[in-house]
């Protein structure tokens, strides 16, 4: 259930679907509960939950509750096979487990108990209730995860060292692991964590200001945002430690004197605003380069930090500086992908009367870039032609190869005046000789208008076939001119096929990350983005692609997709 058919804690609304009585039957639990839809989509929840889990209803409606929450105990991602949750609501069982890990909003994890039972609505739809509430020794206020402690053991500081490796070094994106690193050393080292981060233009941004509040993590943003630069000279610690020379112990008294630089200021700030009485700072190192700085001060806690604590706080610094220098280095790679793709993706033509669109999404484990592509492109005789296709590979690899495939493709079609078939046989002894693409798959089209009727003739190169649907809702596929696909080796003369498109329909050019998922058929895919399509034969272009996207596509998914979507002129 999406967008307004889904409702929360915080909503004063019932849309269709999700009746009063859900969201009241949540709002009368004293614990803290969520329903999920059969996908197990959260649908519902109270503010018991969102308190809970820290997060917001909007961070948790529609969202796959299992992909979003669950955990193991050492924070990494459980897989869904492991899932006894997801195995219950989707059995329709009562089901309860004593303690398992969830991920809270600020990244730190809760252990919870769970209890959950089918559950059936007014509407005749069919939910499951999931109720939680804190293991027996996690219960009261002063649970074991967020009271302060005592001087840790040496087996404590191990435990803890060991925790921050696993839960820094499983992600690649900064802002969760800077959570994640906060999380775990406050509040048990400290009242409040502070991280400065140097970017890459050298510039300093105190990025996170976190304080230990009644068991919570509280962000002072007033206190975060851009730093003045660090000099050289200043012997002061956070700019000694912004410069990688040493970790250091540090108190009010500390910026009391004439400041030596403008973060001198800022420290004297921090101190004044915080009531933070003792700190300890430390560089954050990365592999080349000094990454920030880490403080950890105590304003509620009467011992002050030591000499002793600096090794520990060292430990830790030097473990987020090699999972920062990661994340930044995926991040960096993310940014390049994400450039030349938009590079190497094309503009759409401007046809007469004729409405076309394109999308792009990237896998979401791979680095934003791959070898699915489209284009579309005005002949040298006036046609429109339209292409799709998929490289093999998810990588930088694939993508140069794709641009290659496409740009020799378009090379042959403008100067070749030949049917789609002979240009692909062109193509495909140019991708044996002169390219390092191993297989890819094709679907190459021209469009041709001629006195007020559309034809389309194409070749099919192993690609998966296009969809053509009516303005009346009918769907079917286009599975003639089926060919094998490039770089198989085949000499042989390639199929051609044609049809007339009939005024109003659209045509959806699209590759297999649409309709492919592990444990689902290529049919079952086939046929559900038919029903799909079909079902949004009347939205305008846009939001029929947009829709068809968000409903067919596979939620397992882990491939790229392409799409090109054209719609043909109704009768006038």
């Amino acid at each position: 259930m999406t967008g307004p058919d889904a409702v929360g804690s915080t909503e004063g609304q019932h849309p269709p679907g999700v009746p009063p009585s859900l969201s009241a039957l949540l709002a009368a639990l004293g614990t803290a509960a969520y329903a999920v839809d059969e996908q197990g989509r959260i649908v519902a929840v109270n503010a018991h939950a969102e308190r809970l889990l820290a997060r917001p209803a909007g961070e948790l409606l529609d969202h796959d509750a299992h992909d979003l929450l669950h955990r193991n105990r050492y924070g990494a991602p459980l897989p869904r096979t492991q899932c006894g949750m997801r195995e219950a609501y989707m059995a329709r069982r009562t089901m309860q487990s004593d303690e398992e890990w969830f991920e809270r909003g600020d990244g730190s994890l809760v252990p919870v108990s769970w209890l959950l039972t089918p559950l059936q609505l007014d509407s005749g739809a069919e939910t499951t209730l999931v109720v939680l509430h804190l293991p027996q020794e996690h219960d009261a206020a002063g649970a074991e995860a967020n009271r302060l402690h005592g001087p840790l053991s040496e087996l404590e500081r191990l435990a803890l060292l060991a925790e921050t490796t696993t839960q820094l070094t499983s992600t690649l994106d900064v802002e969760q692991a800077l959570r994640r690193l906060v999380s775990l050393v406050v509040p048990q080292l400290a009242d409040w964590a502070i991280v400065d981060l140097i970017t890459e233009h050298g510039e300093v941004r105190r990025t996170v200001v976190v304080h230990a509040e009644n068991g919570e993590l509280v962000h002072r943003e007033d206190l975060q945002g851009p730093m003045p630069p660090v000099l050289q000279g200043s012997m002061k610690p956070l700019s000694r430690a912004l410069r990688g020379v040493s970790s250091a112990l540090a108190g009010p008294e500390t910026y009391l004197g004439a400041p030596d630089s403008g973060i001198a200021v800022e420290q004297r700030r921090l101190f004044e605003e915080t009531g933070i009485h003792s700190a300890a700072i430390a560089p954050i190192r990365g592999v080349r380069e000094v990454l920030g700085a880490l403080t950890l001060g105590r304003s509620q806690q009467p011992d002050p930090l030591t000499a002793a604590d600096l090794p520990l706080l060292e430990d830790i610094t030097r473990r987020a500086g090699l999972a920062l220098d990661n994340a930044r280095l995926y991040q960096r790679q993310r940014k390049v992908a994400e450039t030349m793709q938009r590079h190497l993706l094309p503009q759409l033509p401007q046809v007469p009367g004729l409405q076309m669109t394109a999308r792009y999404l990237a896998a979401p484990d791979a680095s934003q870039v791959g070898g699915d592509w489209y284009d579309a492109f005005t002949l040298s005789d006036g046609a429109t032609a339209l292409a799709i296709g998929d490289v093999v590979g998810h990588d930088l690899d694939a993508a140069a190869g794709m641009a290659q495939i496409r740009n020799m493709l378009r090379a042959y079609a403008w100067a070749q005046q030949e049917t789609p078939s002979r240009i692909v046989e062109r193509l495909d002894q140019a991708v044996l000789h002169i390219t390092e693409v191993t297989m890819a798959t094709l679907l190459f089209a021209r469009m041709t208008f001629d006195d007020g009727r559309c034809r389309l003739w194409w070749t099919n190169a192993g690609h998966p076939p296009p969809l053509l649907v009516t303005s009346d809702g009918r769907a079917r596929y286009l599975t003639e001119g089926h060919g094998i696909l490039l770089g198989a080796g085949s000499h042989g003369p390639r199929p051609d096929a044609s049809a007339e498109l009939p005024p109003g329909a659209t045509l959806l050019l699209y590759t297999d990350g649409l309709i492919e998922t592990p444990g689902r058929s290529l049919d079952e895919g086939l046929h559900l983005l038919r029903r799909h399509a079909a079902s949004l034969a009347h939205r305008p272009l846009e939001a029929f692609t947009d829709l068809l996207l968000e409903r067919a596509r596979p939620s397992g998914n882990d491939d790229d997709v392409a799409l090109l979507a054209l719609r043909i002129p109704p009768e006038s």
